[in-house]
């Protein structure tokens, strides 16, 4: 991995297939004009309100640099305003003590109230994230639904009283309670708002829990549109309660003892910032975190087949996923090959507009995220990475926040590339001596959020599988479930959320024991 060895294999990366750089600027498909019908103001205990602070935010059009929305930011104040809402609504309203089948039935008009603004909702997301419009429209109108019907479904199922054995002789009748852990604070970041909301808040409230939910200045769009949601679904008044706000106020919202949770998807490093505060009280949370995502290629699986497997998962979003496969493992004899196999493939996405029906990738979300992720591309090659493939600017787009698809050879797995977690379409390939090698730098990282393993062998596939430290592990492509579980080991975070395994971290636990001998009489 010397000096030495990276100038014998540069004309090995360079990519035959590139595409000439083009002169034509992007013409940018025609956008709407966005209208929120609360864009000023937030809600709060049941009714849309004018925010106390004077504080704006303008959000950016991450394809053409222009505002095309702008949002109130949440102060002190307000922010005060909606976590006493919660609390009150949770110490004495009627949400926690309805039956799970009421709340399952306000859930499933919540799905009805997003699919009705679903296209609002897609372009909104488009333009503020940098995701293509298919992507937005699937997710708007199905998966975004369907996880609240889902919960509404478990709602209904789940055991939230079930009947107990005495183990210590004392009492003759014993009940395990599952009972909502009661104001939750959730934080949700700009990548997938409307997504990562409902991860958080559909659990909540099939639990019994009323929530604040806080959005990011970047990506506050779908979240004041939500607020819109629980309106029309008839959500009690504090169930539910919006605001945009910045870091410091943000901070406000963990620190307050009224709250009994916070769910929070974000950076690790922001992560340890919650858990550290939250310890000072023992306030509960779960956090989803970053990653820095294996993939192994194995010795019987075909190269070029696994790099346009890979290629294609990297589009999503830009790259801007936590769970992305971004360092690609492959045996040493084979580590060309693959690094050609993937700048062939990568360099042939295309990127644009992500409104035009045939751009393939997006930009990334604003100028900071990209300038970082170039930043990051100057330090691989700066510690010995070479590249393959992008690294730049596009030539033919002259605004909006693009990046080319990036491939890096010869990748040191304690370097920067090899840690550091992208967040943008970058791909890392990084030689192993054998399988076991493989696995072993597949864990070598703080992270432990996904991992595949690629290999025709389904024997082998398991063995590998039950030794990634990660919380999803998958097999022949990238593999996630939102219905079944998604989490992290390590500094990937804390808890799981989606399908069954996301109601618990919604939940305490009691347990009740009764002397059943006594006469029954109501208080």
């Amino acid at each position: 991995m010397g000096a030495a060895d990276n100038g014998r294999r540069d004309s090995q990366f360079t990519n035959k297939n590139a595409k000439e750089p083009g002169m034509d600027h992007m013409n940018p498909v025609k956008r709407s004009e966005i209208h929120l019908q609360h864009g000023n103001e937030f809600f709060i205990d049941g009714s849309w309100v004018a925010p106390k602070g004077k504080g704006k935010v303008e959000v950016l059009d991450s394809t053409t640099e222009e505002p095309f929305l702008a949002l109130p930011l949440a102060g002190e104040a307000d922010m005060d305003d909606a976590i006493r809402s919660a609390r009150a609504a949770f110490d004495s309203g009627v949400w926690p003590r309805m039956s799970p089948q009421e709340r399952a039935g306000y859930l499933r008009a919540i799905a009805r109230a997003i699919r009705a603004r679903q296209d609002l909702m897609a372009e909104i997301w488009v333009r503020e994230s940098g995701v293509i419009l298919p992507i937005a429209q699937g997710g708007m109108s199905g998966l975004v639904p369907a996880i609240y019907e889902r919960y509404a479904d478990l709602a209904e199922t789940f055991p939230f009283e079930e009947e107990a054995e005495i183990t210590q002789g004392k009492g003759t009748d014993a009940w395990i309670l599952r009972e909502p852990v009661g104001v939750v604070g959730a934080i949700v970041p700009w990548n997938a708002p409307a997504l990562l909301t409902a991860l958080k808040l559909a659990p909540a409230l099939a639990a019994g829990c009323t929530m604040v939910l806080k959005a990011a200045p970047e990506g506050p769009g779908a979240i004041n549109l939500m607020a819109e949601v629980a309106e029309e679904a008839g959500l009690p008044p504090g169930v539910l309660n919006m605001v945009t706000a910045d870091r410091d106020v943000s901070e406000r919202l963990v620190r307050d003892p009224r709250i009994d949770k916070i769910a929070f998807t974000g950076s690790t490093v922001t992560g340890r910032r919650i858990a550290s505060v939250l310890g000072e009280r023992i306030g509960r949370y779960t956090l989803e975190l970053g990653g820095k995502s294996a993939a192994v290629v194995l010795d019987d699986f075909d190269v070029g087949r696994a790099a346009e497997i890979i290629s294609r998962e990297e589009c999503f979003l830009s790259g801007q996923v936590c769970s992305s496969l971004t360092r690609i493992i492959v045996s040493r004899s084979r580590h060309d090959d693959m690094v050609e196999a993937l700048a062939s493939t990568f360099s042939k996405v295309r990127v644009g507009d992500p409104l035009d029906p045939s751009t393939q990738m997006g930009p990334l979300i604003s100028e900071r995220q990209r300038d970082r992720a170039l930043g990051l591309v100057e330090r691989g090659k700066q510690e010995g990475a070479q590249l393959a493939t992008g690294g730049g600017r596009p030539a033919h787009i002259n605004r909006g926040w693009f990046m080319e698809p990036t491939v890096f050879g010869n990748v040191d797995n304690a370097s920067t590339l090899g840690r550091e977690e992208v967040f943008g379409p970058v791909l890392s390939v990084i030689a192993a001596e054998d399988m076991d090698d493989a696995v072993n730098i597949a864990n070598d990282t703080i992270y432990g959020l996904n991992g595949s393993v690629f290999t025709n062998d389904l024997d082998k596939a398991k063995h590998v599988l039950r030794r990634f430290r990660s919380g999803t592990a998958g097999h022949n492509d990238h593999h996630t479930d939102l219905g079944i579980s998604f989490g992290g080991y390590k500094q990937s975070g804390i808890g799981r959320e989606g399908g069954r395994e996301g109601i618990y971290p919604y939940l305490e636990t009691k347990t009740m024991i009764l002397d059943s001998t006594s006469q029954g009489q109501d208080l």
